[in-house]
């Protein structure tokens, strides 16, 4: 498909400005002016809503395929939630009225949603507290390692460094880091898929600061050490930092704050149904337990003793600001209207869908690729491409060949524990027939890479743009378009 630039043709408007009939006030300095026209499109409003349409039937996306992507859980975006997130009442805030506002008058319904969607977070996950700031989950992370760091240096501990295991999202060694902890890795249990207890045992010390676990982790395996590995921490006045990125396996099953776990923070987007990808919008809301409460960001929603809501912003202890504002609002409101249609069975059965559908699917191809680690997984599993090299074909070359059959590739080569990984999340909003679609791909890909190696080498057949050099590509980066036009 050309691009938008192949198409114009000198001259073509899509609208006609009248001369302009009011006087001019003073002329642009020379120097501002350019020595030529922008070389901008020139086409007419026909052509351009053609082009743009077309492209947009080459997206892939969860409003028109099955989109499996594991750790980063593409599930659908009911469109009711949409609904609610335009209200005007909503979305038409300007975000300096809680300032001006001193009556509350405008914010309060802001305000409201706010502080009961903190409250269910809390009742969700067994947290004292949250705060709504983060913007996204590595945010949310951040956030929660900077009230750890803010904790123990107003007790004075000098604590060095923090205990991440070696199948963690790669954010977890950021966080820490940028809140001035080194990391160290802890090793998984090759029989169980679990972090080695043991090890850990031998690696905590003084100098932890805190233990930061996913749970269940990136090979879709729940810990249940858990409690154990909060005792361990918590003996030498460590936090336990959760990951709460997988939270929606184990809705309604299991709550971190119940565990000992100190701080968590929960992707919105995996857990309860917010838009995700192209960068944002995000929201990682961050929870914590009575010993981290103070060092909570500002300002925070409370409701006073005749029901209304203020902006609070007493607390000597708080890390600060996360975020202008109060972080993505529109964002929060989609999250509770999901919580608040789906209830406490309907969110318990959200689990329990996710956690059936990902079986299943494992089940289904555990035949045709390696897998790893075979035991009931939780929301996603890992697969491993290693039957495949045999014959010349890689985890890549399986996500490519996915594409001619309409389906989104699934996360590759992580976590970075497993080789030639294909890391696969059903979610619980597909039904069988999508999912056996998949399957029924999956398998053909397998038999491909037996039969035909250089047909899956090729993929995708199917598509504008089929195998570019996706190295070169990332090294030499050229964002511009030479644009030919007629002299």
């Amino acid at each position: 498909m050309p691009v938008i630039f192949e198409k114009s043709v000198p001259g073509r408007r899509g609208i006609l400005l009248p001369e302009c009939d009011v006087p001019i006030m003073g002329e642009i300095p020379e120097k501002y002016l350019r020595g030529q026209d922008a070389e901008l499109c020139e086409l007419s409003e026909l052509d351009v809503v053609r082009h743009f349409s077309e492209l947009s039937q080459n997206n892939l996306g969860v409003d028109t395929a099955f989109y499996p992507l594991g750790s980063c859980t593409m599930k659908y975006n009911p469109k009711v939630n949409e609904a609610v997130a335009n209200l005007e009442g909503f979305w038409n805030l300007h975000p300096f009225l809680p300032q001006l506002d001193r009556g509350g008058m405008f914010t309060q319904g802001a305000f409201q949603v706010m502080y009961e969607l903190e409250q269910l977070l809390c009742e969700i996950s067994g947290m004292k507290a949250f705060t709504l700031h983060p913007m996204a989950g590595a945010h949310g992370e951040l956030t929660g390692m900077m009230c750890i760091a803010a904790y123990h240096r107003d007790k004075g501990n000098r604590k060095t460094e923090v205990l991440i295991p070696d199948e963690a999202h790669g954010t977890n060694p950021s966080s820490a880091t940028i809140a001035g902890y080194r990391s160290r890795s802890m090793p998984t249990d090759k029989l169980t898929g679990m972090l080695d207890v043991t090890e850990l045992e031998n690696l905590v010390s003084e100098e932890t600061a805190a233990i930061m676990l996913t749970n269940p982790n990136t090979l879709g395996i729940f810990n249940s050490n858990i409690m154990r590995i909060a005792e361990i921490a918590h003996r030498h006045d460590a936090m336990v930092y959760y990951d709460g990125a997988n939270l929606n396996a184990v809705l309604g099953k299991f709550r971190p704050g119940d565990a000992g776990i100190d701080v968590m923070h929960i992707n919105l987007h995996k857990t309860f149904s917010t838009p995700h990808g192209g960068g944002g919008p995000g929201a990682g809301p961050v929870g914590v337990g009575e010993t981290l409460e103070p060092y909570l960001p500002i300002s925070r929603v409370i409701k006073r003793t005749d029901g209304t809501y203020v902006l609070s912003y007493q607390y000597p202890k708080s890390i600060g600001y996360m975020s202008p504002f109060y972080g993505n609002f529109l964002i929060y409101l989609r999250a509770l209207a999901y919580i608040l249609i789906n209830g406490k069975e309907g969110l318990i059965e959200v689990s329990e869908n996710a956690v059936l559908n990902a079986n299943y699917v494992m089940h289904r191809l555990k035949d045709v690729y390696a897998l790893p680690y075979d035991r009931p997984c939780m929301h996603e599993f890992v697969l491993s491409a290693a039957r495949q090299v045999e014959k010349g074909i890689r985890a890549l070359d399986i996500a490519k060949a996915l594409i001619d059959y309409g389906f989104h590739p699934p996360t590759v080569y992580f976590p970075l524990i497993v080789k030639e990984a294909l890391m696969i999340e059903p979610t619980e909003t597909e039904s069988k027939e999508t999912l056996d679609a998949f399957i029924q791909a999956m398998r053909d890909i397998a038999e491909k890479a037996q039969a035909d190696p250089e047909s899956v080498q090729s993929a995708p057949a199917t598509t504008p743009v089929n195998r570019p050099d996706e190295v070169k590509a990332a090294r030499e980066i050229d964002l511009n378009y030479p644009v030919k036009r007629d002299s």
